[in-house]
């Protein structure tokens, strides 16, 4: 950073957009504000993130740019609530844009967050607005709002949808069968009808399909909503404006026919169009309804293991409670076969608990008094009482669904340009349709109706908006149940491109719970001295090997007294004072060691792969210890299996050249940064990058924060509940490195996906528009029946979220 710049980053709320070009206007605003360094706006979530310098830039001028943009700026108020909503059909931008313009007008809303995903966050004030209100609102915009928390009411209102779709699409396509025979199949074949039929075709057609209108009323009413409230145009309105067209005109030729004029008859009505373009299209979305629900599995699956009851101790009695009850300090039992309802330590009692449902690991964990027990996982033998420690939100589970919940709603970088083509894409297919529809009329006018529907029918923004969130969801999904936790969608589309990997050597390769290994004596010294005079400088130190020696001090039931002086050296080791002796204990960068036998110790004890530690007491070395920290059960495995994919895999350690390259060797890893300080490790993977590297950066999370935050990847890994969740771009749960390789695999399957959908939604609107615009006909004869077009529109966002579904079987290996 150069001298002088003070960074900030500031989130700032914003209301008044619409859509994904006014989060542009106000980006671009920003970015031009002098000693801005990055600005980004998500319309989604109505927020900006600004890093800025504090010496040129202040928030007061930030906010004057966006108001200059003619948007408001909201300030976090103390009096709000946030009403938390699962908003069913909200599942494209267009949808977004619909109800944000619907909110954005009611008094009381502070801000709202709305994903694709269909998942609300609405911001209000309670003394001005209720949450019925905002609910109604939502409602009369054509959408089904549901509490999130209501988890069974959620579940309803999604089949409801489903029953409702269902009893439409029977309707329509029971009425349509008769309809299609009546009008093209007798023609087409030469085949007879009853004579009330012949004598009365116009309005034997009208009867059956004006109930088929009905039943896709649903288009219109959410079609003309979006225009009239938010103006702006949907794909219910371009089905709307199709069928209604080919609807109202063939009910104008119906009155000219039943007046008896001569110059039209049954053969140039459309009700059969319009109806097969209703039955159709609500087929296609009764399937997607049914096979887009099952994209949030994962989530559901998650919210299931939630206990419903617990059991804890009042008054000194046991007593059954509901969940929410429960309080942080309460002591819960847990019986034999039962759930563990909340995160807690264990206060008596001994067991064997099954987590895998959480961290995915399968092997039955032990627990005895002091040991971490995660909410929701299964308790198997034993009965014990657990003190509990995090409740509600923050539990364990709660933070994995609500992870996972943000990364479904994120965005990945490779759909910003399906956004752009769906902010254009509905008025777009306006104007080709009516220029279509202008240019047919002066070749062959009988034609230009059709070739009007055909173009709004076909046109489908659905499957391109579908396109990258539902095979994002499946992915996080996938993840979380094997306990790897993606945190945004970014995250999931960086680690495709990742080619080399760095382990953090201590509690990553190894298990981070180092033992001394080796006390060599010099002079007359004995071992018991030099564990004694190092337990005593190390008494206060907190770093992982002061806690070795301390134990193996203790182990040995020697006296440890406190030091009288003590002062830690970064890097280096610790100096203490213990009466009037001065005691040193580090590695040569705080000892310079000349003697040839000293020298001899440390290197054999580096070339066994261990730390070598040197106890100098006064002016005297008097001995030299070995502090080893083991490797990992499947760190080895793990590491050959990225080197298999091709990756380069690099350690970085605190630990001298020969003793890190010891460790590498034990692994198989041939490169290895060593001596380097903690502070240091986030310039080395600068220095990766820099030689054009995409670098995953693995580490614990807690120690490793800035080298995880400058990787393009950020990895943390740890063991159930000492998992560090806000730690990384991603979090492995299990403390097993195997899950590295997994979630690499992951995110190269996920975006293989989300490829494939793009590129099958970009076909079909490419292709599909122009046939169905007429193109082939000069060429061919061939013109687009409205009826196919409307098939192959209500079927292509289908597969789509089908092609998404797909990932439930894979499983990386």
């Amino acid at each position: 950073m150069p001298l002088g710049e003070i960074m900030k980053k500031d989130i700032i709320k914003i209301s008044g957009m619409h859509c994904a070009s006014c989060a542009n206007r106000i980006e671009k605003g920003l970015k031009k504000v002098k000693g801005v360094k990055e600005a980004s706006v998500n319309f989604a979530s109505e927020k900006a993130v600004v890093e800025y310098d504090e010496s040129k830039a202040s928030r007061k001028i930030l906010e004057q740019s966006i108001k200059g943009t003619g948007y408001k700026v909201i300030s976090e108020e103390p009096n709000s609530a946030v009403l938390r909503l699962r908003i069913i059909g909200m599942d494209n931008p267009h949808c977004l844009s619909t109800i944000s313009g619907g909110l954005e007008n009611l008094r009381g809303v502070i801000s709202k967050e709305l994903l694709i995903t269909e998942k609300a966050a609405i911001t209000y004030d309670p003394s001005v607005i209720t949450p019925a209100k905002i609910k109604d609102t939502i409602s009369s915009l054509g959408y089904k709002p549901v509490e999130a928390e209501a988890v069974d009411t959620e579940k309803i209102e999604r089949q409801k949808e489903i029953r409702n779709l269902k009893i439409r699409t029977a309707v329509a396509v029971l009425l349509s069968i008769p309809l299609l025979y009546i009008s093209m199949i007798s023609l087409f074949f030469n085949l007879p009808l009853p004579e009330i039929i012949e004598t009365n075709h116009a309005l034997v057609q009208f009867i059956l399909a004006t109930p088929v209108m009905i039943a896709g009323s649903i288009f219109f009413t959410r079609g003309i909503s979006a225009v009239i409230r938010s103006r702006t145009a949907t794909m219910d309105t371009l089905v709307a404006l199709g069928t209604g067209t080919a609807y109202v005109y063939s009910l104008v030729l119906s009155f000219m026919i039943w007046s008896g004029n001569p110059n039209f008859t049954h053969e140039n009505l459309y009700f059969e169009v319009a109806a097969l373009l209703i039955a159709f299209i609500l087929l296609g979305k009764y399937l997607e309804a049914i096979t887009k629900g099952k994209t949030s599995e994962a989530i559901k699956k998650l919210l299931g293991l939630r206990a419903k009851t617990a059991i804890v101790v009042r008054n000194k009695k046991e007593v059954e409670i509901p969940i929410e009850q429960v309080v942080a300090g309460d002591i819960v039992v847990v019986k034999p076969g039962q759930k563990i309802p909340v995160d807690g330590i264990v206060a008596d009692g001994n067991s064997y608990v099954d987590e895998s449902m959480v961290t995915g690991e399968p092997m039955p964990v032990a627990k005895k008094k002091g040991s971490k027990v995660i909410g929701a996982t299964i308790n198997k033998t034993g009965t014990f009482r657990f003190k509990a420690t995090a409740v509600g939100e923050g539990t364990l589970l709660s933070q994995i669904i609500r992870l996972v919940e943000e990364a479904q709603g994120s965005k990945a970088p490779i759909q910003q340009l399906a956004d752009k083509i769906s902010a254009y894409f509905v008025p777009a297919v306006l104007i080709i349709a009516v220029i279509s529809a202008l240019i047919w009329y002066f070749i062959n006018p009988a034609l230009s109706l059709t070739v009007f529907v055909a173009v709004l029918i076909i046109a489908c923004p659905c499957a391109l908006g579908l396109a990258t969130p539902t095979a994002v969801m499946m992915g996080t999904g996938k993840g979380a149940q094997l306990g790897i936790l993606i945190k945004s969608a970014s995250a999931l589309q960086k680690a495709q491109k990742i080619n080399s990997v760095v382990f953090d050597k201590t509690g990553t390769i190894t298990i981070g719970k180092p033992e001394v290994t080796d006390i060599i004596p010099f002079g007359n010294s004995k071992k018991s001295d030099v564990l004694r005079y190092a337990a005593i400088a190390e008494k206060r130190s907190e770093h992982p090997l002061a806690e070795a020696v301390v134990n193996e001090a203790k182990k040995e039931k020697l006296n440890i007294p406190d030091p009288g002086k003590f002062n830690s050296v970064t890097g280096k080791g610790v100096i203490a004072h213990y009466k009037k002796d001065a005691i040193c204990l580090g590695n040569r960068k705080l000892i310079p060691v000349k003697e040839k036998e000293i020298e001899t110790a440390l290197v054999n004890l580096e070339n066994k792969g261990v730390t070598a530690v040197i106890v100098k007491v006064n002016k005297n070395v008097i001995g030299v210890m070995g502090i080893g920290d083991a490797l990992k059960e499947h760190s080895r495995e793990a590491i050959g299996e990225l080197q298999g994919m091709g990756l380069e895999v690099v350690m970085i350690t605190g630990d001298n050249k020969r003793t890190g390259e010891a460790i590498a060797k034990q692994v198989g890893i041939k490169k290895v940064l060593a001596e380097v300080l903690p502070h240091e490790k986030s310039e080395e993977i600068k220095k990766l990058q820099g030689a054009g590297k995409k670098v995953a950066m693995v580490g614990d999370g807690i120690n490793d924060a800035p080298a995880l935050a400058q990787a393009d990847i950020g990895i943390a890994i740890g063991s159930g509940t000492d998992v560090a969740i806000e730690s990384g771009d991603m979090v492995l749960i299990r403390n097993d490195l195997r899950d590295v390789g997994k979630a690499i695999k992951l995110s190269k399957y996920t975006m293989k996906k989300i490829k494939q959908n793009l590129f099958w939604a970009f076909v079909y609107n490419t292709v599909g528009i122009p046939v169905a615009a007429g193109i082939l006909y000069p060429l061919t004869g061939f013109l687009l029946s409205p009826v196919i077009a409307g098939a192959a529109m209500a079927f292509s966002s289908v597969s789509v979220v089908t092609n998404s579904l797909s990932m439930r079987r894979y499983m990386p290996k």
